[in-house]
């Protein structure tokens, strides 16, 4: 394939790369036992947080545009490669049973596909027409945002992809860990977290990969708590997939009521199953519908909708 670079050329990228240098502070940990290994380890990944409090502006407008991108409709679809893929896909799988989200609204396309997520598929990233053609096989369109993981930002499968989503009028973004002054690529929202050399050189899978992870918890946590997903701290809108989650749905409703255990499973069914209809009913001593009527007037915000059934009392 065309888009292929050349030896040299990748050879020249890769060896300027802020992920691909030697590390000072870990160049003895060959020699380094157990104990000293891991603390080396823990020194290095003190400095992710850091790295990341000085991108709270971009991340903020990351979390802005996926919220009301999902708010009209539209779709959050990661596109990385090798640890990078794999965290786009783990975030869009778990947005479901915690912010009870449409599966389709929030994926994760990895290069090499499924067998990507268990065996290395690592030749799979090596082309841009790779990451256009998975861009097309999901019908990208506005007002969908196509979000680019990789550490080193010039992987070409994720390029290819934020290429073809600009043509198809997507917004786009790309997380990646080493400096905008390392990048060529244009995207509505670049956030750029250089973490420095990693412990092991090159091995993106550590300081990046964390770093990766912090900022993908905060935009779609994020977008969620601006959609409504959330009252107080407390997740309310999970879906009950399995026994925890019924058991934790039961716990909500009793922590923001005066239910009882066997009250607050009564309460559950007659919802219908769903949370954030139950602590409605509970917290506004109301029944099913009025609490879905309030809950679609108040744009799912509990908060809002039950401050409105006091504002009536009053």
């Amino acid at each position: 394939m065309k888009d292929q670079p050349s030896e040299e050329k990748l050879f020249n990228q890769l060896k300027n790369l802020d992920t691909e240098q030697r590390n000072p502070a870990t160049q003895s940990i060959d020699l380094a036992g157990a104990h000293e290994i891991v603390r080396m380890i823990n020194e290095e990944d003190k400095k992710v947080a850091y790295q990341v409090e000085k991108k709270l502006d971009r991340i903020a407008e990351a979390v802005e545009m996926v919220k009301d991108a999902l708010g009209i409709g539209g779709r959050l679809i990661y596109a990385g490669a090798g640890t990078s893929g794999r965290l786009g896909v783990l975030d869009a799988a778990e947005c479901p049973p915690t912010f009870g989200s449409d599966p389709e609204k929030i994926k994760g396309m990895i290069a090499g596909g499924k067998e990507a997520m268990f065996v290395a598929q690592e030749g799979a990233e090596d082309y841009e027409k790779n990451g256009a053609d998975a861009v097309d096989e999901e019908n990208l369109a506005a007002p969908d945002v196509l979000c680019g993981l990789a550490a080193s930002g010039r992987t070409p499968y994720v390029l290819g992809a934020i290429k073809e989503a600009n043509k198809r009028g997507c917004k786009t973004m790309l997380v990646t860990t080493v400096p905008a002054k390392q990048l060529d690529i244009e995207v509505d929202v670049l956030i750029d977290i250089p973490v420095g050399p990693e412990v092991v050189m090159g091995s993106t899978r550590m300081k990046s990969a964390t770093a990766q992870k912090m900022v993908l918890n905060m935009i779609t946590t994020g977008a969620m708590i601006r959609q409504g997903k959330v009252y107080e701290n407390v997740m309310v809108d999970l879906m009950l997939t399995n026994k925890k989650l019924v058991e934790r749905a039961k716990r909500i409703i009793m922590m923001f009521s005066d239910l009882n255990y066997q009250q607050a499973g009564d309460i559950l069914d007659k919802s219908g199953g769903h949370v954030k209809t139950a602590l409605l009913m509970a917290l506004g001593n109301i029944n099913k519908d009025k609490a879905a009527e309030l809950l679609k007037e108040n744009d799912g915000f509990i908060r809002k909708a039950f401050l409105s059934i006091r504002d009536e009392k009053e």
